[in-house]
């Protein structure tokens, strides 16, 4: 049972705020969202970016917004995005030149922000504007953490060159929106989430129509949201296999058995690809892209026989709780056979939580997961990263997300020149 420390009072500049150190107790406050509703600096300043979209919402409004955008991301079709997902993944790898290095993080970004892009957008995004979308997230997810920890809005109206690096890529992903929202309405309906969106601004289901700000608003959330997190966790998975060659040799024999020749998965191999699953469940314990998360207490209320008032912030940290020794044996230590099927107690299960719980679990964590895992088998069959000499594991920055922001790796090719897979590749796998 949780003990009145596992609710530690901390100070946020002038303010008082609680942090939650259990699992249990963080699922107590994630699964009554009535009484800790979403707020706090990080969500102000999120709702700034992404207007009244699903993240950033209340309570009171979440439950028609999450219905509406819920089919794009249930299970039965997800399935159908496995092509997109892995056709993104092989142009990524073809891109990677054997004996050479690559910048794993920016390609990570640019995989995710095309997959997300197509998912939202279909084809609407060409090259050049994917990257630049890919370019303009970064640099609105560095300026956003500043302006969470430091909220002192005067000083990002100066004219420094980071403040006015956040503004011009702003401006340009809100246009960019704009325009790909302007052009699907001179053409064709599609089956994507602008289409699900501008049938809803129509009142084609009968329900009552959103406006137009509402479609642009829920696209940059979930833009902001399907890009970063997701790439961060396939760096972060290659930079910590490359580490632990054993877990690294056990993903590869997975892969040679469950697509022999290098065949492309399909959603008939999720199943199959069980230590890839394994691989990313544990990287998401290990290093959670989503770090910290806060909620607001819309009442005065009592919480591990502490009183908070209306109005008090509360946090709960992923990372807090998926390093805790007393949820997970040796927390530091990267193992994904913490996963297997079978191994894994219910607390452990309840313990991991990178999207969040309750009626405000992420909307596409199911799709979250089926991306880094088909991305993953793609690039780890043909591709071996290793670290660059000199490497050395540094604590992560914290920022929004935590992750390998510039993260580089050695490529190696993992099968012969002549294979197909590795056409024009020099370096043979004698492994």
């Amino acid at each position: 049972m949780p003990a009145h420390g596992d609710l530690v009072e901390i100070r946020l500049g002038p303010q008082r705020a609680w942090i939650v150190c259990h699992p249990e107790l963080t699922h107590d406050v994630l699964m009554d969202p009535h009484t800790y509703d979403k707020g706090g600096p990080l969500y102000d300043r999120l709702g700034k970016l992404m207007g009244d979209g699903l993240v950033t919402c209340r309570q009171a409004t979440h439950r028609d917004k999450r219905r509406l955008l819920q089919p794009g991301f249930r299970p039965s079709h997800v399935a159908a995005y496995t092509d997109l997902v892995t056709e993104e993944a092989e142009s990524v790898c073809h891109a990677w030149q054997a004996g050479r290095t690559v910048p794993v993080t920016e390609a990570m970004m640019t995989l995710t922000t095309r997959v997300i892009s197509r998912v939202l957008l279909s084809d609407s995004l060409d090259d050049p504007t994917t990257a630049e979308v890919r370019d303009c997230l970064t640099d609105v997810v560095r300026g956003l953490f500043v302006r969470t920890v430091v909220p002192i809005d005067a000083l990002f109206r100066l004219p420094a060159p980071a403040n006015r690096r956040y503004r011009h890529a702003l401006s340009r992903l809100h246009a960019i929106i704009d325009a790909a929202i302007a052009e699907r309405r001179r053409g064709a309906d599609r089956d994507d989430v602008l289409g699900t969106l501008l049938a809803a601004v129509r009142g084609d289901g009968g329900e009552t129509p959103i406006t137009d700000q509402e479609v642009h608003d829920h696209l940059i959330t979930l833009l902001l949201t399907g890009v970063e997190a997701p790439a961060l966790c396939l760096a972060d998975a290659f930079s910590l296999l490359a580490r632990h060659p054993e877990a690294e040799r056990r993903l590869h024999a997975e892969l040679d058995a469950v697509l022999p020749g290098g065949r492309r998965p399909g959603p008939e191999d999720l199943p199959h690809l069980v230590h890839t699953r394994c691989v990313v469940s544990e990287t998401l314990r290990h290093s959670s892209p989503g770090w910290l998360f806060t909620r607001v207490a819309t009442r005065d209320t009592e919480l591990a026989g502490c009183r908070l008032p209306a109005g008090a912030t509360v946090l709960y940290s992923p990372y807090l709780l998926h390093h805790d020794p007393s949820s997970f044996p040796d927390p530091e230590r990267f193992d994904p056979d913490r996963w297997l099927p079978g191994k894994p107690t219910a607390e452990q299960r309840r313990a991991l939580m990178p999207f969040s719980a309750g009626n405000r679990r992420c909307l596409g964590d199911e799709f979250a997961m089926v991306e880094a895992i088909l991305a993953l088998a793609t690039l780890a069959g043909r591709r071996r990263l290793r670290h660059v000499p000199g490497y050395v594991e540094r604590p992560p920055r914290p920022a929004i997300t935590l992750g390998p922001r510039t993260l580089v790796m050695a490529c190696e090719a993992r099968y012969r020149a002549s294979d197909p897979r590795t056409a024009g590749d020099h370096v043979v796998d004698h492994t």
